[in-house]
């Protein structure tokens, strides 16, 4: 190799961007299929609206060794574990995201549809009232999911399963920024 071009080559490298090595992005997604500097949370997010749920899990407990175990990341793992059919990681973690903070409507809607899942309607409708009173009504399929919670726990509604349809959808709340479960589709 000529001198000059070994120099060029040098030179390119040490330069910020340099041959595509420096850490702004230049190297592989990490195992989640995020990029380097890209919140778990807001890479979780999207895996889930995707429908990547153990990809989306792994993001968000990226996000908890980066930003803690702070409600909303815990009402992140617990919606994936959720989706994922783990009630039982899912109604701990969602538990604790309560417990956190008892004003976290996804966390609360959430935990709501986990033990209608367990066969628990009445405690699942005191968590959709409390969603649904801080939410003020707003959300449909809070609504929703209180409505068959109360027709369940007083024993005036049965439903079967519809085939072909998944025992629980994730949706988006209108800011896009959490998963909202609804049981419309049970």
């Amino acid at each position: 190799m000529r001198p000059a071009v070994a120099i060029l080559l040098l030179l390119a490298a040490c330069s910020p961007g340099g041959l595509g090595l420096s850490g702004t992005g230049g190297g592989p997604p990490a195992a989640d299929g995020s990029r380097r500097g890209e919140s778990g949370m807001v890479v979780g997010d999207r895996l889930m609206a995707s429908g990547e749920y153990e990809l989306a899990l792994k993001a968000y407990l990226r996000a908890a060794a980066d930003e803690g175990m702070t409600s909303d990341v815990l009402a992140s793992i617990g919606s994936a574990n959720l989706a994922l059919g783990r009630l039982n990681q899912a109604e701990l973690a969602l538990r604790r995201a309560v417990d956190e903070d008892p004003e976290n409507i996804p966390a609360l809607n959430n935990l709501g549809v986990v033990l209608m899942n367990e066969d628990k309607p009445g405690e699942a409708r005191v968590f959709f009232q409390r969603a649904y009173a801080l939410d003020s009504g707003a959300t449909d399929s809070i609504r929703e999911n209180l409505r068959l919670a109360i027709a369940q726990s007083e024993g005036t509604v049965y439903s079967a399963p519809v085939e072909g349809k998944s025992p629980s959808a994730v949706v988006r709340e209108q800011d896009g920024s959490t998963n909202l479960v609804t049981l419309s589709d049970l």
